[in-house]
């Protein structure tokens, strides 16, 4: 079911390239998910990682348009209450 969620060795090793490129700041970005391990190894080191989980991902591809399309679009209608104003 689904796919494996990312554990803390693939976040260290990400965070051993970046050292190795002199990167102070990454981000690794996944279509799965970060297992607690991995959150709290990123967030206790030095360089700054930032992860982006699928669920993440797919929120910000529907934000900004990227690889989505319209499926409907839906009129909300309110009361207009000057219309039935006597003045």
């Amino acid at each position: 079911m689904g796919r494996p969620p990312i554990s803390r060795p693939e976040i260290q090793k990400f965070a051993g390239a970046l050292q190795g490129k002199r990167a102070r700041k990454g981000v690794f970005i996944t279509a799965s998910r970060f297992c607690e391990t991995a959150k709290e190894f990123a967030a206790n080191i030095e360089n700054k990682i930032i992860l982006i989980d699928g669920q993440q991902l797919a929120q910000f591809m529907i934000d900004f348009g990227v690889g989505v399309a319209t499926d409907a679009v839906y009129e909300l209608k309110r009361l207009d209450s000057d219309y039935f104003s006597d003045t």
